[in-house]
């Protein structure tokens, strides 16, 4: 399955109908950009949140405060630099070099030095506590896997396409790439941040206060199986993939 593939768009708009018609137009007549900094601290909080991480949004915004960086507490920090991440990927183009730039940001408390914004090199499975639930391709296909990915995604970023076609297109990069799983930690984290990034990119700086990962949060175990489509890389069966396309509309309000 490629990003660029539209199999499943005729069934994706018949189960959307107006909802991002609706959202645009309210987002067209209202100033969404004036808080975007706390959307950006909501957003890099619930994305953690939905990997572990315990520090809920009001326990993260009494800190932030304080004025005072994280320092010693390594969850803290996590979500900081998943904020740092947001805000770099804001203020650039989306591409295949800035991507890895992100991943470096936000994994720096999550792996070593010379993992950070590099593709893996190892075998990585994704467990739950009953055991392995889902084993990704094989590293040495990683780099040839994530080229054509970028190719595929720069092909969409110069195409014109509708609203409705970038929120699918969006929610397959999400999906894709969190299959390939190209990185040793942090994937879902780059995934959330990445659907996000396409939609502004195409749609305006506006649609970076979309709270998918809110929603994401508040359906975790929604999100988990709706992206487990196979055991692994090559068993997945995208002919199921329309439950997971649809819930970042899901989360328009």
């Amino acid at each position: 399955m490629k990003i660029t593939e539209q199999t499943y768009l005729k069934n994706y708009e018949l189960s959307v109908g107006d909802k991002i018609a609706n959202y645009s137009a309210i987002s067209s007549q209202t100033d969404l950009i004036t808080d975007l900094g706390y959307k950006n601290q909501a957003s890099a909080v619930y994305s953690a949140n939905i990997e572990g991480n315990s520090i809920d949004l009001n326990s993260f915004m009494n800190h932030a405060l304080l004025k005072a960086k994280g320092k010693n507490n390594k969850e803290i920090v996590e979500i900081e630099n998943l904020v740092a991440a947001y805000e770099y990927a804001q203020g650039n183009q989306l591409n295949a070099k800035n991507l890895l730039h992100c991943h470096a940001i936000l994994s720096e408390t999550l792996l070593i030095k010379s993992k950070r914004g590099h593709f893996r090199n190892e075998k990585i499975g994704v467990f739950d506590q009953y055991g392995l639930v889902y084993l990704a391709i094989e590293p040495e296909y990683v780099d040839g896997k994530m080229n054509e990915f970028f190719a595929d995604l720069e092909n969409l970023l110069n195409t014109n396409l509708s609203t409705t076609e970038v929120f699918y297109h969006a929610a397959l990069i999400h999906l894709i790439f969190a299959h390939i799983h190209p990185f040793s930690d942090g994937n879902g984290r780059v995934a959330r941040l990445l659907e996000k990034w396409f939609i502004a990119e195409k749609l305006g700086k506006s649609f970076w206060n979309l709270q998918t990962e809110k929603y994401y949060k508040e359906h975790r175990q929604d999100y988990y199986e709706n992206i487990k489509l196979g055991a692994n890389y090559y068993e997945l069966d995208y002919s199921a993939c329309l439950p997971f396309l649809l819930m970042s509309i899901n989360s328009l309000t």
